[in-house]
């Protein structure tokens, strides 16, 4: 069944993207818990080459359901860049709604629903951590710390009414993406998600948060590297410094 064949409401098909570098541990879970929470919408694994057979089993997923789809790269060359590629293919196949998720765990499934039952008065939605009713389970001081702090550099800097601009579980319309210059996108890791928030708004488009319960991995390694905070830090100094910032407020 295509994309066009699907239902998904007013705003079309929903693609759920789930980026994987060796989370063979999670990705068989990952995929059921979403067929559960939310049945119509498809899937599509984006592995970089991981050399634990991540790769091989999202093969074997999609092999028995016609929902799921793999896009395989070649290496490892980052979360935006993986999360660019899954956006291409989602909008050269017609979805209408494209959802980044980790593959982790870390992002419910069971918030979808709620998210995606936003999206009909909002050009993005965010699963937000630091929202009223919003919740981090298991995470160290250190990165609570850490995310929170980032969250708010990225408030003064920048100037934008989000509160968890950082936040990797998302729901764009499809629309949204299209005009927001994906080829010019070139951050990573926490920098990818404050990007593409930045340049949202800079296109005059609503932001809407909807609180969700973000759960530490209980598999695996994470991803996290003090490069990815460094590159994040930079980048939004300056783009706080060159005023990009508030010239998106302004408008």
């Amino acid at each position: 069944m295509n994309a066009s064949e699907r239902p998904g409401g007013a705003l079309g098909p929903v693609a759920v993207i789930i980026p994987t570098y060796n989370e063979r541990d999670n990705i068989e879970l990952i995929v059921s818990r979403v067929r559960t929470s939310v049945p119509d919408a498809d899937i599509l694994i984006v592995d970089d080459n991981s050399p634990d057979g991540t790769g091989d089993i999202a093969d074997k997923l999609a092999a028995n359901d016609q929902s799921v789809h793999v896009l395989h790269r070649q290496g490892k060359s980052g979360l935006g860049v993986a999360y660019i590629a899954g956006f291409r293919w989602a909008l050269e196949h017609d979805y209408g709604v494209l959802v980044e998720m980790d593959a982790d765990g870390s992002h419910d499934p069971a918030d979808l629903p709620a998210m995606l039952a936003a999206l009909p008065s909002a050009d993005l939605v965010i699963g937000s951590r630091y929202v009223p009713g919003g919740t981090v389970v298991n995470w160290p001081k250190s990165r609570e710390f850490l995310s929170r702090g980032a969250n708010l550099y990225v408030k003064l800097m920048l100037g934008i009414g989000v509160r968890d601009a950082t936040g990797g579980y998302r729901a764009y319309r499809a629309d949204t993406l299209r005009a927001i210059a994906l080829d010019q996108v070139d951050s990573q890791g926490y920098c990818f998600q404050i990007d593409l928030t930045l340049r949202t708004v800079e296109q005059r488009l609503k932001v809407a948060e909807v609180p969700i319960t973000f759960t530490e991995r209980a598999r695996g390694a994470s991803k996290m590297s003090r490069s990815i905070v460094l590159e994040a830090l930079w980048r939004v100094t300056q783009w706080g410094l060159s005023g990009r910032g508030r010239r998106a407020r302004r408008r």
